[in-house]
Order: C-alpha cells, then sequence, then structure tokens
C-alpha cells in the first residue's frame, strides 16, 4: 500500500543541547502525523540530525572529543526526549550514515558532471559565525557588520558553487503556479518576494584546510560538501533517492513516499527550503507536480526576546517534561501558538492551560459522568432514549467534530483543540443546568437521566478521539474508563457508537491539577 502522507521536519543541527523550539517543532509533526493515521491513512514521518559543519567541528574540539563521539552524545539527547515526548517517527536520518552520505556524493557528481556545479575564487568578508561570505546588504548603516554576525574576516578563496540564479525565472513561475507551495499563506509571499532580490549562485563547499568535517566531494578530496547539499538532500536520502536516476525512474519504494509536507522554522525558509531546495530538486529532474510543500512554523520567544545561548533564555523542554509530564508540555505546545506565528513562552501559562482545559474541564465531565453513571445507573449506559439536553449536545457534538477536521486540515493544531475542549465545556456546563442529581430524585425523570449520562458517555468518547493526536495517553486511558476498547479513527467520531446495553467503568484522574508555585 502506497504511503498517504508522507512528513518530515527539518533535522537537528547537532551542536547544542535540545531547547523547546526543537520540541514544538518534533510535536507539532507528530501531532499531524497522528491526525492523519486518525483518518485512516498510511503516514511515512522522517525527522533526524544534521550532524556536519565548522561549528561542530569547533565544538568538538573544545571539549577534546572527536566530532563522531561528540555528535553522538548530541544525537542521543535528541533520541531521548523525542521518547519521552512520545514523537513517533517511521524513519530517523542522521547525516553521518554511509547511506546519505553516497547520495550527497551522487548528487554533487551528477550536477558536476553536468556542468551545474563549477569552481571560482571569492573574496570578501566572512561571518565565522555564520560560516558564510557577506555582502553589502549585511552591513549596518555605519559601514559595520552587526554582532548578530560574529567574528568578520577578510578571507579569500576557491570554492564550488551551484548554479542558482539560472533558475531565478522557474523559480518565480512555480511560486505564481503553486500558492499552496507554503503555508501560512503570508509566509509564500515573504518568499516571493525573497525570490525577486536572488541574484549569484550558491556556494556548496569548503576546503579541508579549515574544515575536515563533512562529505568530501567526489571530484575534489581537497574539499568538503557545506551545508546545503548535505542537509537538505536528507528529505530523499533516507527514503530511498538514487541520485544517478531521473525521477521517473526511482525505485516504488520511493515513489510511493514522496513528495512531502516539510514542518519548518520560519528562519530556514529564505533561502535555504524555499530557494535553494526546490532549485536543488529541479535541477535533479524533479517535475513541478512532485516539489515538496513547506509548513512553516513560528518561534518560541522569551518575554518578546527570541531565545539563545548569550542571552540565557533558552528553555529546555526536557526538564519541563519531567517536572509537568510530558503530555502537559505536549498540550502547552500546541494551544498557546498559532501555527505559523510566534509565541512568549510562559511556565504559568502552561499550569493555567492545563488546570483549565484538562484538569477542571475535561477531566472534570469524565469524573463527574463516571460517578453519576455509577451512583444512578450502576455503572449501565441504559438503552438509547432521547431528551431535549442529549439532542442538544448529540447535534453540537456533530457540529464540533466538522469544525475539529475542518481546523486540522488547515494544520491550526490550537483551534482544533478549542474545538474539543468546547465540547468538554458545553457538556459542564448541561451537567450543571439539568442537574442529574435532581433528576434522580423523580422516578419519571428516569427517561431524561438515562438520556443525558449516555449522551455524555458519547461526548467523552468523542472528545477522547479528537484529543488523541496531541494526548495519545490520556485519550487511551480516558477510552479504558469508557470501557471502550475500540481503535481510535475519526470514522468513530460519530454519535452513537457505545453499545444499547453499556456498562463504564469506574473514575481514576487523568489529569491531576498542577499547583502553581507557591499555591498561588
Amino acid at each position: 500500500m502506497s504511503v498517504q502522507f508522507f512528513i518530515t521536519t527539518a533535522i537537528d543541527y547537532t551542536n547544542g543541547a535540545p531547547h523547546i523550539g526543537h520540541a514544538y517543532e518534533k510535536v507539532l509533526a507528530d501531532v499531524i502525523a497522528r491526525y492523519h493515521r486518525l483518518q485512516g491513512e498510511k503516514v511515512f514521518f522522517l525527522t533526524g540530525v544534521d550532524q556536519h559543519g565548522q561549528k561542530v567541528q569547533q565544538s568538538a574540539e573544545k571539549q577534546g572529543l572527536p566530532p563522531e563521539q561528540f555528535v553522538a552524545g548530541v544525537t542521543e539527547q535528541f533520541i531521548k526526549l523525542w521518547d519521552k515526548l512520545d514523537v513517533r517517527f517511521d524513519a530517523w536520518a542522521e547525516t553521518t550514515t554511509p547511506l546519505h552520505q553516497q547520495c550527497v556524493q551522487g548528487m554533487l557528481q551528477r550536477l558536476w558532471d553536468e556542468k551545474l556545479i563549477y569552481k571560482d575564487k571569492q573574496s570578501g568578508y566572512y561571518s565565522v559565525r555564520q560560516e558564510q561570505f557577506l555582502t553589502d546588504k549585511e552591513r549596518k548603516a555605519n559601514g559595520e557588520f552587526g554582532p548578530e554576525w560574529g567574528q568578520v574576516d577578510f578571507r579569500e578563496e576557491e570554492n564550488y558553487y551551484f548554479k542558482l540564479s539560472d533558475n531565478k525565472d522557474w523559480l518565480q513561475g512555480f511560486l505564481q503556479s503553486r500558492p499552496d507551495f507554503v503555508t501560512p499563506s503570508f509566509r509564500q509571499a515573504e518568499l516571493v518576494n525573497a525570490v525577486e532580490k536572488l541574484s549569484g549562485d550558491l556556494c556548496i563547499s569548503r576546503p579541508k584546510s579549515r574544515l575536515s568535517w563533512g562529505i568530501e566531494l567526489p571530484f575534489d578530496r581537497d574539499y568538503v560538501n557545506y551545508v546545503w547539499f548535505d542537509a537538505l538532500t536528507n528529505y530523499i536520502s533516507f527514503i530511498g533517492y538514487n541520485p544517478t536516476k531521473n525521477y521517473a525512474e526511482q525505485s516504488a519504494e520511493f515513489r510511493k513516499r514522496w513528495p512531502a509536507l516539510h514542518v519548518i522554522g520560519k528562519d530556514i525558509l529564505v533561502p535555504a527550503h524555499g530557494v535553494y531546495w526546490p532549485i536543488m530538486l529541479k535541477a535533479l529532474g524533479f517535475p513541478d507536480d512532485q516539489m515538496p510543500k513547506l509548513l512553516v512554523h513560528g518561534w518560541w520567544n522569551n518575554s518578546g526576546a527570541k531565545m539563545s545561548k548569550s542571552l540565557g533564555n533558552v528553555v529546555d523542554p526536557d526538564a519541563l517534561a519531567d517536572k509537568y509530564g510530558p503530555e502537559a508540555l505536549r498540550y502547552y505546545l500546541m494551544s498557546d501558538i498559532a501555527t505559523g506565528k510566534d509565541a512568549d513562552f510562559s511556565e504559568e501559562r502552561l499550569i493555567s492551560r492545563y488546570n483549565a482545559d484538562l484538569a477542571n474541564s475535561i477531566g472534570n465531565l469524565l469524573n463527574r459522568t463516571l460517578n453519576m453513571a455509577q451512583r444512578y445507573r450502576e455503572g449501565r449506559l441504559d438503552a438509547f432514549a432521547e431528551s431535549s439536553a442529549a439532542v442538544t449536545i448529540r447535534d453540537e457534538a456533530t457540529e464540533i467534530v466538522r469544525n475539529f477536521n475542518d481546523w486540522m486540515a488547515k494544520y491550526s493544531i490550537d483551534a482544533g483543540l478549542t474545538a474539543a475542549g468546547y465540547l468538554a465545556s458545553r457538556c459542564n456546563q448541561i451537567i450543571d443546568r439539568e442537574a442529574p442529581w435532581n433528576l434522580a430524585k423523580d422516578p419519571k425523570k428516569a427517561p431524561e437521566l438515562s438520556a443525558l449520562l449516555r449522551a455524555l458517555g458519547e461526548s467523552l468518547r468523542i472528545i477522547a478521539i479528537l484529543v488523541s493526536p496531541v494526548l495519545p495517553n490520556a485519550a487511551r486511558r480516558i477510552c479504558s474508563q469508557l470501557n471502550w476498547h475500540a481503535e481510535l479513527t475519526l470514522a468513530d467520531a460519530v454519535w452513537g457508537k457505545l453499545p444499547a446495553d453499556h456498562t463504564l467503568g469506574k473514575p481514576t484522574p487523568i489529569f491531576p491539577r498542577i499547583e502553581a508555585p507557591g499555591g498561588a
């Protein structure tokens, strides 16, 4: 069976420990993958680590370690965190593997043979931090280079260049014909503006005299590949791409997975993923309809400032998961940011969102419903009955499922969670309004009480399905307490799936409240 949905994330750079931005991106991709699986689609989720580069080499030297040992240690941190956060990928990419190296070298050799790569001499100011030559566009008004570039030296050296500018017209036409290439749309507009200013070709090498930790150029052993043909190529190398063949000649294994949805941060849209990558694919013979799509997310800031080691404001997701639990962190990261936009990280918001949305709403609804069912019906849901309250819940639940699917299809995870949370909130409101404890006192109201309890049980089953991409373990625990053991699918997010004579389990708190520091 062909893969119906192939999703990747940008591979994490192994020059430092994971931070909250890494965690957000991986959880976002995991949630999208789980949603498509919920729809019954066959999904392939690829992620991994970018292990080469001058910064990695320098960091390894500072620690007195070989680069291989240094990146192995950092890679282990990423793998352990994704396991802790329940990020379930289907393949793991490490750019030091022989498979990847062979693919990169094969691509470079092919483009060299086709005269799309050439050697030239370049002189100018070079940013050691950013590992790139700078132009006058990077200068400030006073002619100086800003502190963001770090140490800047004047250099002159020969390197290899990929013919990028020859494809400017093609890329402009492609973006015009594919307005859905980048989501959200305002990011595509940014990309279009950037392409209009495109000039010059792409330097794709570094001399071994100053960078040895990289993939050697197959046509010149004195040079290694610099980042782009290495890091970006992982999206195809790890699914079986053969660089010696045209797209139509690729294996069935490759073609059943490609093209992909790439989940990336806004900082690597221009130029890497929005300019370099499609032009690289075009040069390798990929047709326009086989270009990937890009989902571009924003940044988590801290008090309005971008997180950075130099500012000392980086948030550690590993410590947060240990402190509050992985699902509390997953929920916060997906609920408190609109996909594509920036947000300010707040530990206080994490606590308040968890307590309000999960403990006080969904958790409270589950506890109330199961307790009432045990108290008034010995846990048993009577055969189907209707009441005005039950009909209201049914109709609202049906509409909420439609809204949920609309939002999730647009990758608006926060809005999808809001829809699921609204159903729980409405059920709690209706419980307060209908007062089942009073209905239980009047034998004539028995059908209304039965109808209400069944409607609440159905709602909780549907809520579990809707939140399962973000809270997979909690969803399973909700279903277990409902005594509903079917595989969770969106096809089951319809009314009336609980059997006519169904017995619910007993409640066990799933979302215990988190006490804020100081008991506030």
